[in-house]
């Protein structure tokens, strides 16, 4: 619609308007002292004039406010999960119902009685949509409300649904392990979780800046390469840090977290919400070794102790291999001696396999 229409819709609306306010307030004006025949003429010229006049030059300021308030309002709601818009729905329903019903009486009372019912209208609507949102995990449990629980925009809940924290998003692995068939049902993005990672992506840190540019691009991969159901979601966890925020919605949603944080991993298991640490997965997917095994293994450099070689599995697993010294940048074979476990990973100590025969 062009302005100019618009304006001239604002105005005709206006004029409208204004007559009709005229002519409700005009038989009040008749038992003013002095009332002449031509106070009712100016009033049913001047109003109607001045509202059309209003209307016309605040029109495109206003439509402009309409029309961001839609786009939020959009916005919103297509991201919301499904729970909340509809007992955000029934909520407004039920507290229209209520003002409908007072309606009656509350038009009686004098002066005020004339908008009264609309003010109130306005204002249980809003405490129905407020209180149903507010105490949607009640309301959900109770009955054949429970299972609709189960089909919010969270997808399926409990195990099915995955809460992606920004350490695992960031970390990569994640991509691998999904098109490896280890994850299932939706991965969940909650919003507050995508600004944390576009901040780390705007970030003056060369370091942090190519994190989190390798986070949003892992993001894109799940959704584009390998057609993961990628969600992302309202921020409707209140203020507070990420990791507090993200229990919340994970208990709300009776999902589970993925990451790749030790300190939200303890915090989150103390709440009760199960928790997927991708560091815990690929610790548990490392070959089992045991004293007395042989393997192979090529010598990279020297150890820190006299004589020592260091090599590495695949994996990443550090082996020390005494007397490896003088097989540096040659692939031996060793027996495995020890295996030390500490808080860093895995260690494991060898001998060249002709040395450690010799030695038994």
């Amino acid at each position: 619609m062009s302005p100019r229409l618009t304006r001239a819709i604002s105005a005709a609306a206006g004029v409208v308007g204004g007559l009709a306010v005229a002519y409700y307030f005009l038989p009040f004006l008749r038992v003013l002292p002095y009332f002449e025949a031509w106070v009712p003429v100016t009033v049913m010229v001047v109003v109607p004039l001045l509202s059309g006049l209003v209307l016309y030059l605040v029109s495109p300021a206003a439509v402009r406010a309409v029309a961001q308030l839609t786009a939020w309002l959009e916005g919103r709601l297509s991201t919301a999960p499904l729970s909340d818009v509809v007992l955000g729905a029934l909520g407004l329903i039920v507290g229209l119902l209520i003002a409908s019903l007072l309606s009656g009486a509350l038009g009686r009372i004098p002066v005020v009685g004339a908008v009264l019912p609309t003010a109130v209208s306005v204002l249980l609507g809003y405490l129905g949509w407020r209180v149903a949102v507010r105490h949607r995990d009640d309301i959900l449990s109770l009955g054949p409300l429970a299972r609709l629980a189960g089909r919010t925009a969270a997808g399926p809940v409990g195990s099915a649904a995955k809460v992606l924290d920004t350490s695992a998003i960031i970390d990569g692995r994640i991509a691998e392990i999904y098109e490896a068939g280890f994850l299932e049902g939706p991965l969940l993005i909650p919003q507050f979780v995508l600004d944390e990672l576009r901040h780390i992506a705007d970030s003056a840190d060369p370091l942090r800046r190519n994190r989190g540019r390798r986070g949003l691009d892992v993001l894109a991969r799940l959704q584009k390469e390998l057609g993961a159901d990628v969600r992302i979601l309202a921020d409707s966890e209140g203020s507070g840090e990420v990791d507090s925020r993200l229990v919340r919605l994970a208990q709300r949603l009776g999902a589970r977290i993925v990451t790749t944080d030790f300190n939200l991993n303890k915090v989150a298991g103390l709440q009760g919400v199960r928790v997927l640490n991708i560091n815990d997965l690929a610790n548990a997917l490392k070959p089992v070794v045991l004293p007395g095994e042989d393997m192979e293994v090529q010598i990279m450099r020297e150890g820190k102790e006299p004589g020592q070689g260091v090599g590495y599995l695949d994996d990443g697993t550090m082996i020390v291999v005494e007397d490896g010294k003088p097989h540096i940048g040659s692939t031996i074979q060793v027996i495995v001696t020890s295996v030390l476990q500490t808080s860093a990973g895995r260690m494991i100590f060898a001998r060249p396999k002709g040395v450690a025969q010799r030695a038994l």
